[in-house]
């Protein structure tokens, strides 16, 4: 599995979808399947994008029942057309119905973060500005909401709260000035023995004046801006820090914003304003 997943992270949370899903077992199909019925079926795409989750999928259908034969067809990251078949699936019958909707589950909400967010990046390529995700993620989901923005040919801002400093409005007001918040998190990143990236969000002009007079951090936010205002505070940073622009920044946008010259762009709508792709498994007689 990606690295961005640890597979004992993975397993403990597929074990909890199972439990939601199944409990003390799945009565639809043991009321009517011999036990040892064996058959196959196969995933097929119902609509085009990129596939994601093939691999998730895998491991669904291995702790459901380890009998299940499960054959790829493609890989994540593969652009798939209607009619396509993902991967087929062989074995105990019930142990195949069983792990049906936790294993689409994944695959149709990952597929859907991968393919919005291809499309976004294509917007974008004759650009060296690059896309990155948010923290708005589903609980619970954001190693795999974020594993599918990088298959989808995003980039990950940080993961969590614990990878990077992100001195956003409220850190700001909440301390006191922008000044008293770059200097209390430098102090804090020596304190503790830290080595971690710093970002501050500015509002305006002022407060890039502000920050720029400051120095201390690592890369600006830029929030809400316009192009047309952003550019203007692209020029002024002049390559001194990297630079983010972010704000309901949507697909029709988005290259405006890119030919800014700003290094990242981060959109929260990769992750939160999703729509699954469609996929089916059907039986492969």
């Amino acid at each position: 599995m990606n690295s961005l997943i640890p597979n004992e992270y993975l397993e403990r949370h597929i074990a909890l979808a199972l439990e939601e899903d199944v409990r003390e077992g799945d009565h639809s199909s043991l009321s009517c399947i011999d036990e040892d019925k064996i058959d196959r079926a196969k995933l097929v795409a119902k609509q085009e994008g990129i596939i994601c989750g093939i691999d998730i999928a895998k491991k669904v259908y291995e702790m459901v029942d380890k009998r299940i034969i499960f054959t790829p067809i493609l890989e994540d990251g593969d652009r798939i057309e209607k009619g396509d078949i993902i991967f087929r699936v062989e074995g105990p019958a019930i142990g195949i119905l069983t792990a049906e909707r936790t294993a689409l589950n994944y695959l149709q909400r990952l597929s859907g973060i991968a393919t919005i967010t291809n499309e976004y990046v294509n917007l974008i390529s004759q650009t060296r500005t690059r896309l990155l995700d948010t923290r708005k993620t589903t609980p619970s989901l954001r190693l795999f909401e974020k594993y599918a923005v990088k298959v989808g040919g995003g980039y990950n801002h940080r993961i969590g709260l614990y990878d990077m400093i992100m001195l956003k409005d409220n850190h700001v007001d909440f301390a006191g000035g922008i000044k008293q918040a770059i200097l209390r998190a430098n102090n804090y990143l020596k304190s503790k023995n830290l080595s971690l990236k710093i970002e501050i969000e500015v509002r305006n002009m002022d407060e890039l004046d502000e920050v720029l007079e400051n120095g201390g951090i690592d890369r600006i936010m830029l929030d809400n801006f316009t192009p047309e205002l952003l550019s203007q505070a692209i020029k002024k940073i002049n390559h001194r820090f990297e630079t983010e622009s972010s704000g309901g920044i949507t697909k029709q946008t988005i290259l405006s914003f890119a030919r800014t010259g700003v290094d990242y762009i981060s959109v929260g709508a990769l992750t939160h304003q999703i729509q699954s792709l469609d996929l089916s498994l059907i039986a492969d007689k």
